[in-house]
């Protein structure tokens, strides 16, 4: 019997994919998607939906109790640029939201919880190659703070009180299905459709800003992969490190030219370049593999591939 799965934040750019792969393994009845927006689409009507505010604990209690719930991801949340901007908006939700699944879990209305944590909560002192599991996080955007007290209270929740939540730290996310969400690594997004369309690019960060990166497959195949395992196999309760690929704006500029001869990146630095260089370059992510047999698939070739092969096929 297949369980119930409640997303929060469904139509976000992870939210968006992590619910369509919920509903291929598990049925379109058994995943309830939520989002503060309603849209009458496809997506909307692929299964169930309920309009639903990450704030309100009254609604989403409702809804698990109404719908026999049993295990949730929240994936709401304001990102690193647009949290630049509204900090104390960026607080209310990315905290509250949290919270209030906390204390959810906490009453045993849920058996386990996912929440999303980030490369965000490392800062300029966190040593940037192959950043360790545990080191140095002292985090200098409003995301990044909000997700390193986040991880503290995913710990505190689960060792005073049992709560089975688990996290992973997301590098930056590249998928053709979901437009650019207001991070500072979505110019890895932007910059293919800007190839397609116009043959430039202007990006943002200077040309060897190098991140780590993620193909949106491996993404989704990781936040469930984690919620699978027996509880006893997670070893770590604030946050896996996770790690795909690593690259700079140039390096993704010369795959890209290869297949679309003639594109050009050019470089204009603005405010994102410092959150930029206060991440780190590489991710030791060796904790995920030895527990839960994490292991990712896209190179930044295929990575690269994908993208235009799949976002060509949209034109």
């Amino acid at each position: 019997m297949s369980k119930s799965i409640l997303v929060i934040g469904a139509r976000g750019q992870i939210g968006t994919e992590l619910t369509s792969a919920l509903r291929d393994i598990h049925g379109n009845d058994s995943v309830i998607a939520s989002d503060i927006v309603t849209i009458d689409d496809a997506f909307t009507n692929s299964g169930p939906f309920v309009q639903l505010d990450a704030m309100d604990k009254m609604a989403i209690q409702d809804v698990i109790k109404d719908n026999e719930v049993e295990e949730v991801y929240l994936m709401a949340a304001m990102l690193s640029a647009t949290a630049e901007k509204y900090p104390s908006k960026a607080w209310d939700l990315n905290m509250t939201s949290l919270f209030n699944l906390l204390e959810i879990a906490k009453e045993g209305l849920i058996t386990r919880l996912f929440w999303p944590s980030s490369i965000a909560v490392f800062g300029p002192t966190t040593p940037r190659q192959n950043t360790p599991q545990h080191t140095i996080t002292e985090p200098s955007t409003v995301y990044g703070i909000s997700k390193l007290a986040g991880e503290r209270w995913c710990e505190y929740y689960s060792k005073q009180f049992g709560v089975d939540v688990r996290s992973i730290r997301y590098p930056g996310l590249i998928s053709y299905k979901t437009a650019p969400g207001g991070g500072t690594t979505d110019y890895a997004i932007d910059v293919f459709h800007q190839a397609l369309n116009n043959g430039n690019y202007d990006c943002f960060l200077g040309p060897q800003s190098t991140l780590p990166m993620m193909y949106m497959d491996d993404a989704i195949r990781a936040t469930i992969s984690i919620m699978d395992v027996p509880s006893e196999q997670i070893s770590i309760r604030n946050s896996y490190n996770l790690a795909g690929v690593s690259f700079s704006p140039a390096e993704i500029a010369s795959e890209i030219e290869k297949r679309i001869p003639g594109f050009q990146m050019d470089y204009n630095p603005d405010f994102r370049q410092a959150i930029a260089d206060s991440w780190p370059a590489s991710i030791d992510d060796s904790q995920a593999r030895k527990d839960w047999n994490w292991s990712h698939r896209f190179e930044l070739k295929e990575l690269v591939e994908e993208m235009i092969k799949n976002l060509s096929g949209q034109q």
